[in-house]
């Protein structure tokens, strides 16, 4: 919750300066100073409501690239029975993506199926507009990846409805159970 947990940083209270902020709370009629302090990035209902609930993960970043986090992250959802959805844009190639079985699409919006988690590899300051288009998509939930902050994304996810998970992985989740 806002205002520290045993010293983590990652549920501190923002500053004046950070999205957050008390600047920013008449901003959004959801975003009260109450409900601000109720949510935290890594609410545990939303992670046990990704994980346990919902089947269909677009993994934003996912190449065949073996090296990368983001495959060995998908080929763990496919194991704990998830259907992976790959969105890179080597996917618009005429040579078309295919990762771990699964088609791959250039854009979240390109996917002709619903989508239930929008799971985001991209460097912080690139992920908010992922955010935004699985708003848009209409996604159960976002999650963003270990090291991916965005707390302007996190509050307009939020407000507009929809679960969001930020600055963990599933693996380290389902590791805690």
């Amino acid at each position: 919750m806002w205002g520290g947990v045993d010293g983590d940083w990652r549920y501190s209270r923002p500053s004046s300066s950070t999205p957050l902020g008390p600047d920013r709370y008449g901003q959004c009629p959801l975003m009260t100073r109450d409900y601000a302090r109720s949510v935290t990035w890594q609410d545990p209902e939303a992670v046990r409501f990704m994980l346990d609930d919902c089947k269909v993960w677009a993994v934003v970043g996912l190449s065949g690239d073996t090296r990368r986090t983001a495959f060995s992250i998908a080929a763990l959802l496919q194991e704990r029975g998830k259907q992976i959805v790959p969105i890179h844009p080597a996917a618009a190639s005429d040579a078309g993506l295919t990762v771990l079985g699964e088609k791959g699409y250039p854009t979240l919006a390109d996917v002709p199926f619903p989508v239930d988690v929008v799971d985001v590899f991209r460097r912080s300051e690139a992920a908010g507009e992922f955010a935004d288009q699985a708003v848009e998509i209409g996604a159960r939930g976002v999650w963003f990846q270990l090291g991916v902050i965005d707390a302007a994304a996190f509050e307009r996810t939020v407000a507009a409805g929809v679960p969001m998970v930020m600055d963990t992985c599933p693996a380290i989740e389902w590791r805690k159970r």
